[in-house]
């Protein structure tokens, strides 16, 4: 499993759904660098049969980063690819800790916005991933608990709500659940791109 999608990029080794080994590490910058080494360090080299991957929202660098590298081991162990929202691992994380509610994921995105997404008591996504601005993002997505990398800031400019502050981590994956596993890999950017075409 491979998640680098946020400024903490991780990687772990599974085998029916137990943890084999794992890595975490919050890089801000240096995925490049940093997630090969982690896949190596593993056991067997972190050779799989499967292989999931964060798909985003997140760091726009750290999400092509590792949809690269995965899609350059599953070719060349001949593994399957999977793909997962960055959001849905979050709220997997909440729901393992807090229990099963209503609640919001809200990580830090770019140009001082935030990608917000709620989900619903049962763990479904109710909307896509977008990103907002904070003050915006707390009077259209409050919820009862919120869970991401700016958790505890989005609880405090709310006025309410349990904060569970965290990033995604590729050592939870089994919160995911085989629902959330896709064989789509494309980018979640949740957000359009700064670049314009020249006019």
């Amino acid at each position: 499993m491979i998640d680098c999608a946020t400024p903490a990029c991780s990687v772990a080794l599974f085998e029916d759904e137990e943890l084999i080994s794992g890595t975490f590490e919050v890089l801000g910058r240096g995925h490049a660098e940093r997630l090969v080494p982690m896949i190596a360090d593993l056991p067997d080299r972190g050779r799989a049969h499967s292989i999931a991957v964060a798909r985003g929202p997140g760091s726009f660098t750290g999400v092509r980063i590792g949809l690269a590298v995965a899609r350059s081991l599953a070719f060349a162990w001949g593994a399957t690819l999977q793909g997962y929202s960055t959001m849905a691992l979050v709220a997997a994380m909440a729901r393992q800790q807090a229990g099963a509610q209503v609640l919001t994921v809200a990580m830090e995105g770019g140009h001082g916005e935030w990608f917000v997404q709620a989900f619903a008591e049962d763990g479904s996504p109710q909307a896509e991933p977008v990103s907002m601005r904070p003050e915006d993002a707390v009077t259209s997505m409050a919820a009862p608990l919120i869970a991401g990398s700016v958790a505890d800031r989005f609880a405090e400019l709310a006025g309410n709500g349990t904060a569970i502050q965290t990033y995604s981590d590729a050592r939870a994956f089994p919160a995911l659940g085989q629902h959330a596993l896709s064989p789509e890999t494309a980018p979640i950017y949740g957000r359009a791109p700064d670049a314009r075409m020249p006019s």
